[in-house]
């Protein structure tokens, strides 16, 4: 086990950054953070803040001389940057997790391989035939393999014939076509796993997304049990065959009653920030004592939780953007909230959540309607 007063370190020095190290901190280690924006939150929050990219030889170096364990807080860090860290000093998760993470195609395949559903897809690569492919992924998305996040770097595709403007559209990079599927509700799983192969895994949560961006996360989600059951099983049979040691989340749709595997995050998720006020244990500090060899704390939800995303669109647009009415939103009982410390609101920008707690869903649900409404969200959240 390493213990505190350790040091351990996360490459990414953003909002996910930002509560490991907060956790971290209040555990008594001492934190590092390697991202190269100067003004990263996870950075002014960390004892030291190394600016430098993440494959800097110099800062790789002095991270794995300086830090017990490090982790990292999302999947496009350099795989090769893990490897090198992992010579020196413990990595958690390790780059065979993060590799498959980093690739839509991989990452379909290997989920696939496990016996388990995912969208109906192809691998659209080079000069390809919209003929060739099965008619039935029309319409679809086509979605980069790499380094796509938040509704960017997709483009939808109504009929074959507009597949290769689309492709060209995303620069002709290695991609997927996902059939555009009937959302009957989405669905995520957040679970930590230990180094031997202990997992502890929070209460699904039900999503819903706008414009590709997480809008708002409920525990415990609305759906069938056998569904949410199945859910857990398959994210821990993927935690397994990674041999995944962290926190990690993996997103379902269900479509028809049919639940398939959309994508996995071997970090913590958005989806998850609800666990850091309606459960014993957050995702974050999970994930800092499954890189320290901790016992794993225990993920129930002691309070139905409803997360609100909040966007740099809030802010107003212009130069003279406006605070929204955070006493209105907190004056909701039950009502925490949460600011990333970014310095710039923009549109799409994830500036910060709030979450509401209650002992029942619909009063969770009902008072979060009420804080998205002092912040001028829709307050929509009961209809589902």
């Amino acid at each position: 086990m390493i213990l505190p007063p350790a040091t351990v370190g996360v490459l990414g020095g953003g909002q996910l950054g930002r509560f490991f190290v907060l956790a971290a901190r209040e555990h008594g280690y001492r934190t590092w953070v390697l991202d190269p924006d100067p003004g990263s939150p996870a950075g002014g929050a960390a004892h030291r803040h190394l600016v430098a990219a993440y494959d800097d030889d110099a800062a790789l170096e002095e991270v794995g001389e300086g830090c017990a364990a490090v982790t990292t807080e999302f999947e496009n860090v350099p795989a090769g940057a893990l490897d090198r860290l992992a010579a020196a000093t413990i990595v958690r998760p390790g780059s065979s997790s993060v590799r498959v993470c980093q690739d839509r195609i991989a990452e379909k395949a290997f989920v696939r391989d496990q016996g388990i559903a995912v969208v109906p897809h192809a691998v659209v690569e080079g000069d390809i035939d919209p003929a060739a492919l099965p008619p039935d992924l029309f319409p679809g998305i086509v979605k980069v393999a790499r380094l796509g996040y938040d509704g960017r770097g997709q483009v939808a595709v109504a009929e074959p014939g507009a597949l290769a403007a689309a492709h060209a559209q995303l620069g002709g990079a290695p991609a997927v076509l996902e059939r555009r599927v009937a959302l009957d509700v989405e669905l995520s799983v957040v679970l930590s796993r230990d180094p031997s192969g202990q997992v502890a895994v929070f209460p699904p949560a039900e999503n819903r997304h706008v414009g590709g961006i997480l809008d708002v996360s409920i525990v415990p989600a609305r759906v069938e049990e056998a569904i949410a059951a199945q859910a857990v099983a398959d994210a821990v049979a993927i935690a397994t065959a990674l041999d995944h040691v962290g926190t990690l989340a993996v997103e379902f749709f269900v479509s028809d009653g049919r639940l398939m595997v959309n994508e996995i995050a071997p970090r913590p998720h958005n989806s998850g920030h609800g666990t850091i006020d309606g459960c014993t244990t957050s995702q974050f500090e999970q994930q800092l004592r499954a890189l320290c060899g901790l016992p794993l704390g225990e993920p129930r939800a002691h309070s139905a939780n409803v997360m609100v995303n909040l966007l740099g669109d809030l802010w107003g647009d212009g130069d003279d953007p406006q605070e929204p009415d955070w006493a209105a939103m907190l004056a909701v009982p039950g009502a925490h909230l949460h600011l990333y410390g970014k310095s710039e609101a923009r549109p799409g920008r994830k500036m910060g959540h709030f979450t509401v707690v209650a002992d029942d869903l619909e009063v969770a649900l009902a008072r979060a309607d009420a804080g998205r409404a002092a912040v001028g969200l829709p307050p929509d959240l009961l209809g589902g």
